[in-house]
This record gives structure tokens, C-alpha cells and sequence, in this order.
């Protein structure tokens, strides 16, 4: 009798212990959620972009909402009011002047990675490790992002003038309204080759042909972010400005293919690559 007597104390003693918990929870203060950033990114960075948000909530427990575009576009909108806290260009001539305006924060401009640009087809004959071959004057289309509203664009349209490719092609170039959009035409077939950045190659597989283009050949891609002045009484905003500095972050950006810090010079690249062009080396 005392046994049975015991057990049902236990019972009813863990049934009271389970209702008294569930009443504990509903009555705590729900767990305080991460901050947030609004985050407006040039398309080539997007990728990575979503890397480091993934690894900065995990450190951090803020939040990023991305939105992307060119860098032309995006600085747009920022000048017209658009409710970004950072800005993530593609170069640096755009952050300096947000920086420079009443919408940046002063001292918060950085350069966050350096864009390299390759010369892809999936076609053979076409471009290899030295350069494009005399193929390349035959091609219907070839991509690139928009040079007035892309520093990949820009980055492309010196590569082929330096290249002294520009006048053969330029009849034959596409523009996509940015480089993500350039590298989608040359993986659909709708353009035989294309430069394109070396990251979204990376992120697309790494197929075809390619060159990596010296950095010789055109204006350095420092892609710099700034801090927007809504943002700058944001606490999530500010750590995150922080984390891109941070070695965690770029170990991520070094990995997807950008550079750190200045570009080495590739002696001899402008005229290898103009003797495989014109076929006289070969």
C-alpha cells in the first residue's frame, strides 16, 4: 500500500513539475532576436555575399537582407533615398562619393576585395591560358557587363582596347545590365564568350576555356563598402562593417576568388596577348 501510495505521489508530482514548465515558458520574455542589416551589393559579390551572411549570423546573430544589382543602379537609389544601411560596390569611385555626401558615414570606406576578370567560352579554340586566339574576331556575340553602369563593364571595354580587339568587336558585343547578367549569356549559348568575373566563374562551375586577365590591362576593381548615415546609430550595421574586416571574412572573399590587396603586375601580358589575337604567334 505505502509503494502504491509513493508512486502516485511521483506521478502526480511529475505531471505538476511538466505544467508548472509549460507556464514558465509562456511567461518568459521571448529570446531577443539578432539585429539586421540591409545590405545592397554589386552583382558580382552576391555569391559571397551570401557566404559571409550565413557565417556572420552564426557569429553574430544578426540578420542581412540583400539586394542587388550594378553598381550604377544601386548608387542610384541610394542618392534617391533607397533604405540601405551598407553599400557594397564594385569600385571605389561610388562609395567615395556617398562617402563624400550626406548619406555616408566619414572614415567608413574600405576596400573589401579586389575583382579579378577572366575571358570565358565554353567553346574550344576560342581563348586559352595565354589568351584569346584569332577565333575570337570570328565570334557573333561576345558579353560584357555594362560599362556605364559596371566597373566590370568598364573593367572589359579597356581590356579589348588594350587588346587592340576593341574594333572588330565592338559591333558584336552584348551588354548585360551587369556582369552577373553578362556571364548568364555566355552560359546560355547566347554569346560565345564573355568577360566576366573570375568569382562568378568560380561559382558556376569553372567549365570551358579560360584567361585570367592581368590586372595590368585595366583600372584596379578595389571594391570598397561604406557605411550609410541611417545606419549609423545601427549596432548590427556597424559589426558587420567590422566582420568584412575581420580574418574569418577574408579568408571566405580570398577563397572565392578575389584578391586582398593590389594586384601583382604580369610583365609581358599585354603583348603575349596581343600576339595570340592576331595569330602572329603562331
Amino acid at each position: 500500500m505505502n509503494g502504491q501510495l509513493t508512486g502516485l505521489a511521483g506521478n502526480t508530482a511529475r505531471r505538476w513539475g511538466g505544467v508548472l514548465l509549460a507556464l514558465m515558458a509562456l511567461a518568459a520574455p521571448p529570446a531577443a532576436s539578432g539585429g539586421e542589416v540591409t545590405v545592397a551589393v554589386a552583382s558580382n559579390f552576391i555569391a559571397t555575399l551570401e557566404r559571409l551572411a550565413r557565417d556572420f549570423q552564426i557569429r553574430s546573430g544578426d540578420r542581412l537582407r540583400i539586394s542587388s544589382g550594378s553598381t550604377g543602379r544601386l548608387y542610384a537609389q541610394i542618392r534617391h533615398g533607397a533604405p540601405y544601411d551598407v553599400f557594397l560596390a564594385a569600385d571605389e569611385k561610388r562609395p567615395r562619393l556617398i562617402e563624400a555626401s550626406s548619406q555616408g558615414v566619414a572614415g567608413s570606406r574600405f576596400t573589401y576585395a579586389i575583382g579579378r576578370l577572366v575571358l570565358w567560352s565554353p567553346r574550344r579554340r576560342v581563348v586559352d591560358e595565354r589568351g584569346p586566339l584569332p577565333v575570337v574576331r570570328s565570334l557573333e556575340y561576345i558579353a560584357i557587363a555594362n560599362p556605364r553602369t559596371a566597373p566590370y563593364g568598364e573593367a572589359a571595354v579597356s581590356v579589348l582596347h588594350r587588346l587592340g580587339l576593341w574594333s572588330s568587336l565592338r559591333a558584336k558585343v552584348v551588354r548585360g545590365e551587369n556582369v552577373a547578367q553578362a556571364y548568364q549569356y555566355v552560359a546560355t549559348g547566347n554569346a560565345g564568350a564573355g568577360l566576366v568575373s573570375l568569382a562568378q566563374w568560380r561559382k558556376g562551375g569553372g567549365g570551358g576555356f579560360h584567361w585570367l586577365v592581368p590586372p595590368t590591362l585595366h583600372a584596379p576593381l578595389r571594391q570598397q563598402a561604406v557605411l550609410l548615415k541611417r545606419a549609423q546609430d545601427n549596432p548590427a550595421a556597424r559589426a558587420f562593417m567590422a566582420y568584412l574586416e575581420s580574418d574569418a571574412a577574408r579568408d571566405i572573399i580570398k577563397q572565392d576568388g578575389y584578391e586582398l590587396a593590389a594586384a601583382n603586375t604580369a610583365g609581358g601580358a599585354l603583348e603575349q596577348a596581343r600576339t595570340l589575337a592576331t595569330g602572329s604567334g603562331r
